[in-house]
């Protein structure tokens, strides 16, 4: 029989031999990852990295200076961008990302700063106007750690959120992802799925669980880095200049990645002294309701979905993420506060999808998303993810609601990690999360087994940006013109697009002196609606102005695309060409333009100007209007071939271009819609 000491110490020499396995065994599956993972972020694995890259190989234009304009009450057209993050975004500082708040606004203005990755970012004009919309999950999260007295738990939380690692990232945002479960029966593929979930709150992350912290104490530190962000957006707006709007991102996560993100811009004066996070409250609509509660008076606010196409379908179905239906008072209070959506930014294109009822081949743009099929709930493309099916969706819901709750305008931004405000140019693209996509070579980089729609190269674009038709460069000019929705969104470049529709102008007014002032007087805007009478047996007349970017391509075509209700209470689309460049004409049979044979050389991406219009307009009438329908028009302007983004990278690393991907793309703008519909 062995000695009760013996015995005793094999019991510890068991216990610490398990231990040890075990630590091994975690390190072999986690430790050696996020050692990987931290020796790519090194100094040292960049800086060989970017010698790998020669940027004088790519010709780029130099910053150029813009002059203000004056008060125009036809209004200017102002570039800017609505989604920036900064080392302010816990994400941001784990991309490596260590722009700050004041820097983005200065490189708004034209300030060369690094990325990441060492590259020198820098835009080719000023933006006009910018809102920095770092995470409101953040703000609670490292004022925290800010604190003097942590624990080693919460000191060890807060090393991991402040140290640049990818798999800290993804840690993080497993924290967040909402507890879920299915509502009633399966639904049909391709249709949201509706779940019922609860939102994680302060107390789900360390620093506000252990130690001295507490939920209530995380709820007040958010509020400090919010204060400064207020301040920091009044000390920066300067009229005519640099508008600037205090704004955050309200960012509940999704499972594999979805999302039901919004970004809040702010007006006025008094501002809420706490910004609403995923941790305070579970949907949008609790989002909207709390807004409410905290915005009134001299304050004004609006919402801005983003990333429509990687919410898995529940942008424009009939549930909030928390599976809360919505009732009439809820679409009445989105209708009011939800005036746009940003159609495109560096996650890709919302506008439509292939296979998911669109008809024009245009909605493989920026499009990675496969339909769903059988079964799957997320990581596919879902009807009710694209603006247009929810454009549709918005004519069907008039006839049951008796209102659209969904005319809402189109605008791009960038959802930019690296605090690079408005930077979308092929030949500027840095990546969007810090040293993961810079230098060049990382934006190359590819997981095995990883969908498209993970990958950098595939799915990745350029970013893109807000366009808005406003008397002047000021917070009230600029958002109401966002709230009347006379905006618009490109794909990066700075195209020019007008759109009005009225009874009171015709084909003449591509003749007149000041065709802008006639349609003014004689119709609608972009983003208006127009009543159509018993009297109004033919089409409203469309004019459409077009004018390319000086700094890219010259424009190939005007295309017009519309969605209507029947009597019988379905809704169709129809898209078509109706101005094409170079003297050509539309082909009555496929409703197109012939292509006008622009091309690109891709060694060089120098471009051919001989071919494309400095600018296109249009005065169209619909051959099948019906007044007894309600539809919806807007405009697509599509520019000759350029260098996609991979391409400019290929030719700074001696490297053919991908085969995985174009070489080229067609950037576009889109006009938000007019809605035409009859009289009540």
């Amino acid at each position: 029989m062995l000695p009760v000491v013996f015995r005793n110490n094999k019991k510890k020499l068991i216990a610490v031999f398990v231990l040890v396995c075990l630590l091994l065994m975690a390190w072999m599956l986690i430790g050696k990852k996020l050692y990987e993972a931290q020796v790519r972020m090194s100094p040292e694995a960049i800086a060989a990295d970017f010698s790998k890259q020669d940027d004088s190989a790519v010709d780029i234009p130099g910053f150029t200076e813009v002059e203000p304009r004056p008060y125009n009450p036809l209004k200017n057209v102002y570039w800017g961008d609505t989604h920036v993050h900064t080392a302010e975004s816990f994400d941001s500082t784990l991309f490596g990302s260590k722009t700050t708040v004041e820097e983005a606004y200065r490189f708004a203005k034209g300030e060369a700063i690094p990325s990441p990755g060492g590259e020198l970012m820098q835009l080719s004009r000023p933006i006009d106007f910018v809102a920095i919309t770092d995470h409101s999950e953040s703000f609670a999260l490292t004022s925290r750690c800010d604190s003097t007295d942590l624990n080693i738990i919460e000191k060890v939380t807060c090393h991991v959120m402040g140290t640049p690692n990818v798999l800290g990232f993804f840690l993080l945002r497993g924290l967040a992802v909402a507890d879920g479960q299915q509502i009633g029966s399966t639904v049909p593929a391709g249709e949201y799925q509706p779940m019922s979930r609860i939102h994680p709150s302060y107390d789900s992350f360390p620093v506000c669980k252990y130690g001295n912290a507490s939920s209530e104490d995380c709820y007040q530190a958010s509020n400090s880095p919010w204060a400064r962000y207020k301040k920091l957006a009044d000390q920066y707006n300067e009229p005519g200049v640099l508008t600037t709007f205090a704004g955050y991102e309200y960012s509940p996560v999704m499972e594999a990645g979805g999302s039901e993100h919004r970004n809040v811009l702010f007006n006025g004066e008094n501002l809420p002294e706490h910004a609403l996070s995923s941790f305070d409250i579970g949907s949008a609509l609790e989002l909207w309701r709390g807004l409410e509660d905290t915005c009134y008076g001299e304050c004004d606010y609006i919402t801005i979905p983003h990333n429509m196409n990687k919410g898995w379908g529940i942008y424009y179905s009939p549930w909030a993420l928390d599976g809360t239906p919505y009732a009439a008072v809820d679409w009445k209070l989105r209708n009011k506060r939800e005036p746009i959506a940003e159609m495109y930014q560096v996650k890709g294109s919302s506008e439509c999808a292939l296979g998911l009822g669109a008809t024009d081949e245009e909605c493989g743009f920026s499009q990675v998303l496969d339909p769903c099929q059988e079964g799957e709930t997320s990581g596919c493309a879902f009807k009710t993810s694209f603006v247009r099916q929810g454009f549709k969706v918005g004519l069907e819901l008039e006839q049951e609601l008796g209102f659209n709750p969904l005319k809402f305008g189109m605008i791009g931004s960038t959802d930019t990690h690296n605090g690079n405000t408005g930077d979308t140019e092929e030949w500027d693209f840095p990546g969007k999360v810090g040293a993961l996509t810079s230098p060049a070579i990382r934006r190359f980089a590819a997981k095995e087994g990883a969908k498209a729609y993970q990958s950098i190269l595939k799915f990745h674009t350029s970013g893109g940006l807000a366009a808005v038709w406003a008397e002047e460069n000021t917070r009230d000019s600029i958002f109401s013109a966002m709230k009347r929705k006379e905006v618009y969104a490109t794909s990066g470049t700075r195209i020019t697009v007008r759109m009005f529709a009225g009874w009171e102008f015709d084909e003449s007014i591509k003749g007149a002196n000041d065709p802008v002032q006639v349609a003014t007087q004689g119709g609608v805007p972009m983003g208006g609606e127009l009543t159509s009478a018993s009297s109004n047996t033919e089409s409203p007349t469309f004019f459409v102005w077009a004018g390319a970017d000086t700094l890219s391509a010259p424009l190939q075509r005007i295309q017009m695309v519309k969605g209507w209700i029947d009597e019988q209470g379905e809704t169709h689309e129809q898209v078509q060409d109706i101005v094409c460049s170079d003297g050509l004409e539309v082909d009555p049979i496929t409703m197109r333009c012939p292509d006008n044979g622009a091309s690109v050389n891709v060694s060089s991406c120098s471009i051919e100007t001989e071919k494309g219009a400095p600018e296109l307009m249009a005065a169209w009438k619909d051959p099948e209007f019906d007044r007894r329908q309600a539809a919806f028009y807007y405009t697509r302007v599509l520019q000759n071939p350029t260098c996609r983004w991979s391409t400019y990278d290929a030719i700074r690393l001696g490297i053919a271009p991908s085969p995985e991907v174009p070489a080229t793309i067609r950037e576009r703008a889109w006009s938000s819609p007019i809605w035409v519909g009859p009289e009540k």
